[in-house]
């Protein structure tokens, strides 16, 4: 019991909810000890909100190196995905979740709870400008799993790149760029400007 309460203990550490607290660290614990993975996933299910959200934020560092390390929870996952109050999980959720092997359902589903995430006019949770600039990373990346999607999904990019906020527009140019370069292998789009998520100011 002891060791399943060491990952709580560290992700309950933080001065408010949006504080990343100890997620670097509970990250690189699971990347060393991958059989503390389920202990790390419960905690997106906690009570405290910081919790969770540091939780998602641990997650989505570790998957950055090791998509595989989450893929047996890819349904409990994406159901997250959809019942996710909190902003900060939903955007960790939107950059990690196209990282797993998704089936071309798996990822339509993923895709329609993404864009509920751009157009949450009639949402009881508003969105804000980095979970809306995620969704637009984890759309465009969904696009590897269904090529279906390209099209709509570059209508999209368009759109936002002209009519978002200014994270939104600069997001929407570096991937445009990306899924639009021809005859040239595309990068998993999630993977690019990692680091400027965790710059870009919370909402």
């Amino acid at each position: 019991m002891q060791k399943q309460e060491t990952i709580r203990k560290m992700l309950a550490v933080g001065r408010h909810r949006l504080d990343p607290g100890q997620s670097c660290q509970v990250a690189e614990l699971v990347l060393a000890k991958p059989r503390k993975m389920g202990q790390l996933i419960e905690c997106l299910w906690d009570e405290d909100p910081g919790t969770a959200n540091r939780a998602a934020d641990a997650l989505e560092r570790a998957t950055y190196h090791r998509p595989g390390l989450a893929q047996a929870w890819k349904d409990e996952l994406i159901g997250l995905l959809a019942e996710a109050q909190q902003n900060k999980l939903r955007w960790n959720l939107a950059l990690l979740i196209p990282r797993l092997d998704l089936n071309v359902a798996e990822a339509r589903r993923s895709a329609a709870v993404l864009r509920t995430y751009l157009d949450d006019q009639d949402s009881t949770v508003k969105s804000g400008s980095i979970v809306k600039t995620a969704a637009m990373h984890g759309l465009a990346a969904l696009t590897r799993h269904d090529p279906s999607m390209l099209a709509e999904t570059l209508d999209m990019l368009r759109i936002l790149s002209r009519s978002g906020t200014p994270a939104m527009r600069a997001r929407g140019r570096i991937l445009l760029k990306q899924l639009e370069a021809p005859g040239k292998r595309r990068t998993p789009v999630t993977e690019q400007a990692h680091a400027s998520m965790y710059a870009e100011p919370t909402a």
